[in-house]
Formats: C-alpha cells, sequence, structure tokens
C-alpha cells in the first residue's frame, strides 16, 4: 500500500467546518486501501507564543476530534509530532540542504511576518517548511494530501529530498501532493467571499466543531447573505448563499440544482434553517464522541502513544540511513 501523511496543528480549541470539510474527511477516506500516517504537528505551534497548558490541551481536543471524525487508532498511525525526536533531527539537516533564497520566497512566511513585521517573527516561522519537509520525507511518505495552498511546500520537501538523494545516496521517497480537487470549499459566514479560518477577524464566521449546537445554528441564521431572496448558486453574484449551498450539500449529499428545486419559491430565512438543522445533526455525534475521549484522557493518551511508538520505529529505520550516508558516526 502506498503510505499516505498529513498533519495539523493543534492551535485553536476546536478544530472547524472547513477543516473537516477540506482535509480530514478526505484522511478519513484515504484510510483505506492506504497506509495512513496522521500527526498532531505540535511543534510548528511553537512558532508563536503558546501557553503549556493551552497547548497540552489543544493537542489532546485535536485529537478527540480527529478519531471522533473517523480517524482509526487501528487502521491509521495517529501520533503526536514532539512523541517522535527523529523530527527535529532531520529538520536540521533539511535546514543544512535549503538554501536561504529558496527559504526566503515561501509565501507562507511572508504573509505572516508582513503582519508583525519580519523583525519581531520567530526565526522558526522562516524555518518551519525545512522541519515540514523532515515531517514528510520521514516517514517515505508517496502522497502528502494537502491544499492548494501548500503546493508550494510540497515542491520544497521535492527539492531537498532530491538534493540530498543525489549528493548522498538514495534516503528518501520523493513524495507527491494530492490535491483534492473535489474536497468543498468553504468560506467564511460573515465574508463569504474569503475561506473560513480562525485567523479571521470574527469567530462568528467560523462554525465550529466543538461549539454547541444552538451557537452554530445562531451563527448561520445570522450569516452573511446577498441582495434579492433567491436560493440560487452563482459564487460571483451570490457569494453568501452560496457558500451555505456548498455547506448544505457537503453534509446532505444533495446536489446543488436539487437544493434549488427545493427552495425554488423560499425566502434566505427558509433556507438558512435548513442549514442550521442539517449542520447541527451533522455535527451533534461528532462533538459528542469528542467530549466522550476527552473525559478519559488517559486513554486518549495511551492511543496517541501508542501512534508514537509505531511513529518512532520508522523514523528510527529513516534517520540511521540519511546518518550512514552522510558519514556520522551515529
Amino acid at each position: 500500500m502506498k503510505r499516505v501523511l498529513s498533519g495539523i496543528q493543534p492551535t485553536s480549541d476546536s478544530l472547524h467546518l472547513g477543516n473537516y470539510l477540506g482535509a480530514v474527511k478526505q484522511w478519513v477516506a484515504l484510510q483505506d486501501g492506504h497506509d495512513a500516517f496522521y500527526c498532531i504537528v505540535d511543534l510548528h505551534a511553537l512558532t508563536v507564543e503558546t501557553e503549556p497548558s493551552l497547548l497540552r490541551r489543544r493537542t489532546l481536543t485535536t485529537a478527540a476530534q480527529l478519531i471522533a471524525f473517523g480517524i482509526s487508532p487501528e487502521k491509521s498511525t495517529l501520533f503526536v509530532q514532539s512523541q517522535v525526536p527523529a523530527h527535529n533531527q532531520l529538520g536540521w539537516l533539511m535546514e543544512c540542504m535549503a538554501g536561504f533564497g529558496e527559504a526566503s520566497r515561501m509565501t507562507q512566511f511572508k504573509d505572516k511576518s508582513s503582519k508583525t513585521g519580519a523583525d519581531s517573527a520567530r526565526v522558526a516561522l522562516f524555518t518551519y517548511p525545512m522541519l515540514q519537509a523532515a515531517d514528510i520525507l520521514l516517514y517515505q511518505a508517496d502522497l502528502v494530501p494537502v491544499g492548494e495552498d501548500q503546493r508550494q511546500h510540497i515542491e520544497l520537501t521535492r527539492d531537498l529530498a532530491g538534493r540530498f538523494n543525489t549528493r548522498y545516496g538514495e534516503s528518501f521517497k520523493i513524495p507527491d501532493g494530492l490535491i483534492v480537487k473535489s474536497a468543498a470549499k468553504i468560506n467564511d459566514l460573515q465574508e463569504p467571499t474569503t475561506k473560513m479560518s480562525k485567523s479571521s477577524g470574527s469567530v462568528a464566521g467560523v462554525i465550529e466543531i466543538m461549539d454547541a449546537p444552538e451557537v452554530n445554528a445562531k451563527k448561520i441564521k445570522s450569516s452573511m447573505t446577498d441582495a434579492g431572496s433567491e436560493v440560487r448558486f452563482d459564487e460571483r453574484e451570490k457569494p453568501g448563499i452560496s457558500n451555505l449551498m456548498t455547506i448544505h450539500s457537503a453534509l446532505s449529499g444533495q446536489s446543488l440544482s436539487a437544493l434549488e428545486d427545493e427552495f425554488a419559491g423560499k425566502g434566505y430565512g427558509d433556507f438558512k434553517g435548513a442549514v442550521a438543522d442539517v449542520v447541527t445533526e451533522y455535527l451533534r455525534p461528532i462533538r459528542e464522541r469528542a467530549l466522550e475521549l476527552l473525559e478519559d484522557e488517559a486513554h486518549l493518551i495511551e492511543l496517541l502513544h501508542a501512534g508514537g511508538a509505531k511513529a518512532r520505529k520508522v523514523a528510527a529505520g529513516t534517520i540511521e540511513s540519511v546518518y550512514k550516508n552522510l558519514g556520522t558516526l551515529a
């Protein structure tokens, strides 16, 4: 089976609907027929100021949600990045392989540092693409499911792996990015032309998995819509209602055309109510399962430790081969 690897940062108390439909739903599907490795990349979360107790809680909450979504510790290797010291070891070697110029061209650093100024940005924010490359190469992944915005990081990973292999001998499998074209693009409820994100100006536009059903229902019913009242999919002229239609379709399985037919002659209020019902009922059992897992913290940590042990075994083989090819005496 081809090996799949992807990761998610524990940077908030809840994942949101965009995380699920844009990434995690595909991870769940990929478990069947692939050797899946899914990592909670807590070391990447340290590029911003982090309270230790908050990082711990968010790491466990992220793990609970992933399992509640359908990531199976039996089918997949689910682990936390910091459980595998080899990530740091290989991350340093990737820094030694990367040029300053190519690291400077990474758009994510430029975007994030422009908000606060490069002088105040953490050095780790600049170098984290090399750690991200190590995350992938450490497990000899064949496929890396990512969003379009991560394509540049996959290309850097492929370049670094190829460079290392050429200079020091075959050490890494060259991974392919798996850009899932069919993934639903979910936008902010209050700013429907921008992607749903926890970094947006207001939480009012974000459907959070761990929010109570009534909270998400209120957000949907208060969402920004467009001129007129016709329920019709048109992302250019009707971005607000089109976003809600995308959400409904992704969770209910109804086609956009079927939704247009069903709500012909009805207004936005009726449709918002229907979307709220679909979202809350879909997320309710996921939230309940996540809360159940968090109640038994010891068992959840045990599951992550088991995944970490499996990950360390694979990572150790890669590091041993890499160090041998480098000529170190490790």
